[in-house]
């Protein structure tokens, strides 16, 4: 009996330790991803840095499980925009007012949103991730789940060792290969980056922030950040409304909105011809927000819609604004943790492609019951509930 291993290594199986295994085909694979690199124009000379690279199953098994989806969106709001994150945010832009408004000046982002990113992803550069971004990168690209995303990075990460931004010992990182001060992948590190302060160099990794929080304004204005737009904000649906209405694939005009009987959560009324769509994460019964296309653009940083609330959130203390006012329930949509699993189960084992079964029904989870709801010739809702999850049983 033999084993092939991911790299393609014959072993005896039984003839050696699991972790043996895993670094022999870790070994392989390197060796013919430093061949693809030198062929796709890496000097030999950076290509030699992977010779230090090792597998890291740590880094792995966190990236099976990210924060965004380990906890209730309660408790990482809550978490995004704490008392002791609030404060340090408020420091940070208390000590960098200057660079803040060039920064803001030049890329016309506000400054709250580019410190709300710093805060989320560095606490403010405290926590900027001391992994080597080369091992990083090359375990996640080994192990395969997705393999081509992480070999693109790998590829990029040496490609920043070549232009000579930072050294190979200077390239430290979180566990997904993420860098700096605001946590910038390899490949947006290429498109994106900027030499803000003039020295010559990119620098994201250096105590001074400089380069790494123009880079963030810089994204995003790539990525389409409108000025003088919010992110969102959270707002009040009246009795008995039309949830299958919600969603951010349903924009709609605010007068329009407001006329349905969509008001701020302050009670304020909501006017004028800009666009935007209501989402629920936390279902009908806890916050609701208004999104704008600034909280697309924010996505593109991190997909999770939970980040894009955190970060906004964050801002919006930063910026003075007031806190969420409905309370985040313990049961989203009526449905226990445990049946809002089963219930996106359910739907994928029929091809409805409803997401991780991780109890967090969001855009994705609700696409799918729609879909579900099509296909059986059901009012199309979108909407989870104990009676959607019978039907399924």
């Amino acid at each position: 009996m033999s084993r092939r291993t991911a790299a393609g290594v014959i072993l005896a199986a039984g003839m050696m330790p699991r972790t043996a295994l895993a670094n022999a085909g870790f070994d392989a694979w390197r060796s013919q991803f430093k061949a693809r690199a030198r062929a796709e124009g890496i000097p030999t000379a950076v290509t030699r840095a992977l010779d230090g690279a090792r597998f890291l199953p740590d880094v792995v098994r966190s990236d099976r499980k990210p924060a965004e989806t380990a906890r209730s969106l309660g408790d990482y709001i809550a978490s995004a925009a704490s008392p002791q994150r609030i404060k340090a945010g408020q420091v940070a832009m208390s000590r960098y007012p200057t660079l803040l408004g060039r920064i803001e000046q030049r890329y016309d982002v506000p400054r709250e949103v580019i410190v709300a990113i710093w805060g989320m992803e560095s606490s403010y550069g405290a926590v900027r991730g001391s992994a080597s971004v080369l091992s990083t990168l090359a375990s996640l690209a080994f192990e395969g789940r997705r393999r081509e995303l992480f070999e693109n990075e790998l590829l990029a990460a040496l490609q920043i060792l070549a232009s000579g931004d930072v050294t190979q010992t200077r390239m430290r990182g979180s566990y997904a290969g993420a860098m700096g001060h605001t946590q910038f992948m390899p490949s947006s590190f290429l498109e994106h980056a900027v030499d803000f302060n003039r020295d010559g160099l990119r620098d994201i990794w250096a105590d001074d922030p400089t380069d790494a929080l123009a880079s963030t304004a810089a994204y995003l204005r790539a990525k389409g950040w409108r000025k003088s737009q919010p992110w969102g904000y959270e707002t009040r649906l009246p009795n008995g409304f039309d949830l299958s209405q919600t969603g951010r694939v349903f924009p709609r005009r605010l007068r329009d909105w407001s006329a349905l009987g969509v008001t701020r959560a302050d009670g304020g009324k909501l006017s004028g011809s800009s666009r935007g769509a209501l989402i629920l994460p936390a279902g009908p019964t806890g916050p609701v927000f208004m999104i704008f296309d600034n909280f697309h653009v924010l996505k593109t940083y991190n997909y999770a819609d939970s980040y894009v609330i955190g970060v906004g959130h964050l801002s919006d203390r930063l910026a003075g604004r007031g806190t969420i006012v409905a309370d985040f329930p313990t049961n989203p949509w009526g449905m226990s943790n445990a049946e809002r699993q089963e219930l996106q189960k359910r739907l994928n084992a029929l091809g409805f492609q409803a997401g991780r079964p991780d109890g967090v029904i969001g855009e994705k989870g609700r696409a799918a019951i729609r879909s579900y709801e099509t296909a059986r010739g059901l009012p199309v809702t979108g909407v989870p509930s104990p009676d959607l999850l019978a039907v399924l049983q």
